[in-house]
């Protein structure tokens, strides 16, 4: 399991950042909150797509698409960890 917290430095994510964990079981993405929170987890048989933005300076920004079921996206993560994060959703999709 790998688990990659967005920065509180990033828009978005001061007070509670989100959280982007893959494992066996697909990409969940929860974003908490103060009385509730969110939860979403995509299947990896159900990804179409996995993008990345990574800006020369700031934060980077990683999308999952599903395949008609709508996408995550969540920003603020540093460049390499999008790119290891790209790679191992891609690597779980084989």
């Amino acid at each position: 399991m790998q688990e990659y917290k967005a920065s509180r430095l990033s828009e978005g994510n001061k007070v509670f950042p989100a959280h982007i964990i893959i494992d066996d079981g697909g990409v969940t993405l929860k974003l908490p909150g103060l009385f509730k929170g969110k939860e979403t987890t995509i299947p990896f048989s159900s990804i179409s797509t996995v993008d990345i933005e990574t800006p020369l300076i700031g934060f980077s920004t990683i999308s999952v698409e599903t395949k008609g079921e709508g996408k995550i996206v969540v920003h603020g993560f540093t460049n390499a960890e999008v790119k290891e994060m790209k790679k191992a959703i891609l690597d779980k999709m084989k």
